[in-house]
């Protein structure tokens, strides 16, 4: 039987920032060299998503917030949504390689690489969309 690959159905989010914007300044701290080590522990790479000012719970003194509530849950497969850190099976590329397969087998050039192409197909992808006006039924 094969995986359940359809995304997670998010209920209207918690998280109201915009979603192109977080994707924007993601891809800017990426390339601005952001996840070379975590500011928590400096011995180990940061981790995607997790150590960018993008989490809801970044740095968080309060009590954390649920990952369901993130805007990055639209991506994560619906089978994968309940896992304690969901983000981590967002397919990454056409082959479904996810940050959680990367962490696994892959360097972190290779993590940063999947990382950058995915950000840069999905901001192209929100884009056009907000360029193309819907059709508004009466």
């Amino acid at each position: 039987m094969l995986p359940d690959t359809r995304l997670a159905e998010v209920p209207m989010p918690a998280d109201r920032r915009d979603l192109l914007e977080i994707l924007k300044f993601e891809l800017r701290f990426l390339e601005d060299g952001g996840y070379g080590h975590s500011p928590h522990s400096p011995q180990r790479p940061s981790l995607v998503f997790e150590d960018s000012l993008i989490c809801m719970n970044f740095n968080t003194q309060e009590e954390r917030k649920p990952c369901g509530d993130c805007l990055l849950m639209q991506f994560v497969p619906f089978n994968r949504a309940s896992e304690q850190i969901p983000y981590c099976h967002i397919p990454l590329d056409s082959t479904g390689q996810t940050l959680a397969s990367l962490y696994e087998g892959g360097s972190q050039p290779q993590i940063e690489d999947a990382l950058r192409h995915w950000l840069k197909r999905t901001i192209r992808r929100l884009e056009r969309e907000r360029e193309t006006p819907t059709a508004k039924t009466a």
